[in-house]
């Protein structure tokens, strides 16, 4: 079976995206999903018990909220949430961010 091989430009991807939490699929690797998603403002404490999450800050700067302590991403740095670790990402200006997680992530968690 042969599979279309596409380029994705993640500028565009970004400028499709008009609500800040919306993540938008922008390839699938294996069983999971690439997203872009540009966050403004801060989303709900949750974790994910079955699933790591990585963030990759593309542009802007990401506040993750730990429990033991915020850390502060720039663009070009990355933070891998592992599964069951409580979190909450903030962001006091708009910031795009690439996401890798499994498909069966649920976007809230446990807040769900």
């Amino acid at each position: 079976m042969t599979r279309a091989v596409d380029v994705v430009t993640l500028r565009d991807a970004l400028a499709s995206i008009h609500e800040p939490w919306s993540p938008q699929v922008v390839g699938t690797v294996n069983d999971c999903l690439a997203k872009v998603v540009k966050l403004k403002g801060e989303f709900v404490w949750h974790r994910h018990e079955a699933e790591d999450e990585l963030f990759l800050v593309l542009q802007g700067t990401l506040t993750m909220r730990l429990r033991d302590g915020d850390r502060v991403l720039r663009p070009g740095e990355l933070i891998v949430i592992p599964r069951g670790v409580e979190h909450c990402p903030a962001a006091e200006e708009e910031v795009h961010v690439l996401l890798f997680e499994p498909a069966t992530t649920r976007r809230r968690g446990d807040a769900d």
